[in-house]
C-alpha cells in the first residue's frame, strides 16, 4: 500500500513537472514568435533591415511627429501593460519605482509617448511609438526598473481610429 501511494505521488510529480517543462516550451515559443512579429513589423513600416544591421539609428523628434496617429517611416507603436501587483499598497509600489529609478529611464530616449493612462482594475497602460532599433531600450528600461511594482506585457500594435471611424461612417450612410 505505501509503495502504491509513493508511486502515485512520483507519477503525480513526474506529471507536473512535464507540464512545466510544456509551459516553459511553449512561453519560449511565443516570445520567440513575438520578436519574429516585430521583425516583420519593422520592415513593413519601412526599415529594409534588421536593426542590427543598420549603421545608423534613426533619431524620434517632436517635430517629426506632429501627430501621434500618424504612421513614420521606420517606427511602430508598442503598448505596455504596466499591471499593478496587487499585494503591495499603491504607496509601496511607487516608493519601489523610485527606488528603482522608473521615471528617471521610463520611457528612454528616442522614444516618443502615444498615450499614457490609467486603467482601472488594471495600473497603466503606455503606447510608445519607437523605431525597431531602440525596442531593447524599452525592454530593459522595464526590466531593470518597473519589475516588482508592475507585472508586464508587451503588444505591438497600430492606429486604427481613422479606418474604424471610417467603416463606422460607411455603415451607418448605407
Amino acid at each position: 500500500m505505501a509503495s502504491n501511494t509513493a508511486s502515485n505521488m512520483t507519477s503525480q510529480m513526474e506529471t507536473a513537472l512535464a507540464s512545466e517543462a510544456a509551459n516553459i516550451r511553449s512561453s519560449r515559443l511565443l516570445r520567440g514568435v513575438a520578436i519574429a512579429a516585430l521583425a516583420l513589423i519593422a520592415i513593413a513600416l519601412g526599415t529594409d533591415t534588421l536593426p542590427a544591421q543598420q549603421p545608423q539609428q534613426p533619431q524620434i523628434s517632436d517635430s517629426s511627429l506632429a501627430q501621434a496617429g500618424t504612421p513614420q517611416n521606420g517606427t511602430f507603436l508598442l503598448t505596455i501593460f504596466l499591471k499593478h501587483d496587487e499585494s503591495k499598497t499603491l504607496d509601496q509600489i511607487n516608493a519601489q519605482l523610485k527606488a528603482q529609478g522608473f521615471y528617471k529611464e521610463f520611457p528612454p530616449e528616442g522614444t516618443q509617448v502615444v498615450c499614457w493612462y490609467v486603467m482601472m482594475g488594471v495600473g497603466q497602460v503606455v503606447t510608445l511609438r519607437l523605431p525597431a532599433e531602440r525596442l531593447r531600450d524599452v525592454n530593459r528600461a522595464i526590466e531593470r526598473t518597473a519589475w516588482g511594482g508592475y507585472r508586464t506585457a508587451f503588444y505591438p500594435t497600430y492606429d486604427y481610429k481613422n479606418i474604424g471611424e471610417d467603416n463606422h461612417a460607411k455603415a451607418l450612410a448605407q
